[in-house]
């Protein structure tokens, strides 16, 4: 443990944890398993950091938790070490989660990633600076990515390409142009993307259809971000469009109909 970090009292740090500098434990908090934890974070009260998997098979076993730094992890927030040994939970650097979230084994947070009250399942991968609203859940396996914006309250069982915002079903209603506009996309690349976002959810075609015609069509770096997304083959499809109250095109492949 690094000199500078600070442990408050009644917080415990069992022996195979390593705190970097400038690190803040509060008081009663837990740190166990085989953790790390970078720079600048800071643990609230109550959290618990590395505990064992929620797996019914895990048969113990020497497996990692490691959080980035300037990560911050409010009260009650539970983060599990991989549930086979050898593996690890990964939490990005400067990624925020509020009270009562909960970081599955096996997961990967990128940077600035932000849960408000989060459930997320094991091996779930959230991309960067995505946003999980309140008192949402995600299934395990399920990719996240980058600037999501999934709603509050949602329930998420399939991955949700880069760059969409989400209905409380984990359906894609549009883009999330607002983060798009915060983290500082240039306008052609916002354009790229919402012409990208109606093609796949909005275009009438098929999913894959639509990737094989997206990759026809990008040039920006986001734009061959979400093209690289896409193209993998998922564990668990694709996220669904919603359905439009205008009666525009939705991607029937994924179950939703089309209109005319």
């Amino acid at each position: 443990m690094d000199s500078s970090a600070e442990i408050g009292p009644y917080a415990i740090v069992e022996a195979h944890v390593s705190i970097g500098p400038r690190t803040r434990v509060d008081p009663f908090a837990r740190i166990t398993g085989w953790t790390t934890i970078g720079a600048d974070c800071r643990i609230h009260s109550s959290a618990i950091v590395g505990d064992e998997p929620q797996d019914i098979a895990y048969m113990g076993g020497e497996s990692y938790c490691k959080l980035g730094a300037g990560v911050v992890v409010r009260e009650h927030v539970t983060i599990h070490r991989g549930a086979t040994a050898g593996t690890t939970t990964i939490v990005g650097d400067d990624c925020y989660l509020m009270a009562g979230s909960h970081v599955g084994h096996n997961c990967q947070l990128s940077e600035r990633v932000v849960l408000a009250d989060t459930k997320l399942a094991g091996f779930v991968t959230v991309g960067p600076r995505a946003f999980l609203g309140g008192v949402t859940a995600v299934h395990q396996f399920v990719r996240i990515g980058e600037l999501v914006m999934v709603a509050g309250g949602a329930g998420v069982t399939r991955d949700v390409p880069p760059f969409m915002l989400t209905d409380t079903r984990g359906h894609v209603v549009g883009l999330n142009v607002v983060g798009l506009r915060r983290a500082g996309l240039e306008p052609a690349e916002r354009s790229e993307l919402k012409r990208a976002h109606r093609l796949l959810y909005r275009s009438g075609l098929g999913f894959r259809d639509a990737v094989a015609r997206l990759a026809d069509q990008v040039s920006t770096a986001p734009g061959r971000r979400l093209l690289d997304f896409v193209r993998v083959e998922s564990k668990r499809a694709f996220a669904r469009g919603a359905a439009s109250s205008r009666g525009k095109k939705v991607n029937a492949e994924d179950g939703e109909p089309v209109r005319e």
